[in-house]
């Protein structure tokens, strides 16, 4: 597969892009980067054109100087213009990536046709709250290899961990990838972030997949966005985390296949 490496606002946001027709944007988790879409990109590639933006902090995106949501949509933003992506396009989130998603939808939905959220949320509770809060503290203690083990049990589902072991040491990996300031700077505004409130102003179409055994952003989390987004639709994939492409792709692209259109 052949991709071509984008840079949008002189350096600052990265991306990666293959496929050819209409767009696809991917906008990756926290506590995974792009390549959690190997699984699913050679089926979204085969008739789309699939931009995959490293989100701040990630395979040489800069973290955003202010821990704001606002930052990280405008970054989303310039990405868009300078990657000369359509405003039908469909945007997909997994995790923090799927709430930065939908904080973008929200603020600009004339730029994209669908949304695609998997295990994201709104607004997290007091313990989702803390549990972002202990690990930006064990990073800052420790380094980002400390949370590797935290990561691999939030990402993925216990019968997942026990068929491969080696999920730990390769999320370990991919956060010791990672910015030290971009990842703080993302814990905080998942800490902060309540989009709540706005979601009765979305009026893009919108499918919102979880996994079953989702620790990280479980299914209640998913179901208030569906609750207070007209028309959104739910899907549950039995058995799953919180990765979806990663841990079951042919389940997720079941799910997302008749509303993307594969």
């Amino acid at each position: 597969m052949q991709f071509e490496n984008l840079t949008a606002g002189h350096g600052v946001l990265t991306a990666a892009r293959t496929g050819e027709g209409h767009d696809i944007v991917v906008l990756h988790s926290l506590l995974a980067d792009r390549h959690a879409f190997d699984p699913v990109l050679a089926t979204l590639a085969a008739e789309h054109r699939v931009t995959l933006i490293n989100l701040p902090g990630f395979h040489g995106s800069k973290p955003t100087p202010l821990a704001l949501m606002d930052a990280y949509v405008a970054a989303i933003e310039d990405g868009f213009d300078e990657f000369k992506i359509g405003n039908d396009a469909v945007l997909i989130g997994n995790g923090f990536g799927g709430t930065v998603a939908l904080a973008f939808a929200i603020a600009h939905s004339e730029r994209i046709s669908k949304l695609v959220l998997s295990d994201a949320a709104a607004c997290f509770p007091p313990e989702g709250r803390q549990a972002f809060a202990v690990m930006a503290n064990k990073v800052a203690e420790s380094g980002l290899g400390a949370v590797a083990e935290i990561a691999a049990k939030r990402v993925h589902s216990p019968d997942y961990l026990k068929s491969h072991p080696e999920a730990v040491e390769q999320r370990k990996q991919v956060l010791l990838g990672i910015d030290p300031k971009g990842f703080a700077a993302a814990c905080k505004i998942l800490q902060e972030t309540d989009l709540t409130p706005l979601l009765h102003h979305l009026r893009v179409p919108t499918l919102v997949v979880c996994g079953e055994l989702d620790q990280a952003t479980p299914p209640p989390l998913n179901k208030q966005i569906v609750e207070k987004v007209a028309g959104s639709r739910y899907v549950e994939l039995p058995g799953c985390g919180h990765c979806p492409p990663l841990e079951q792709p042919e389940a997720f692209l079941k799910a997302i296949k008749e509303f993307v259109g594969l």
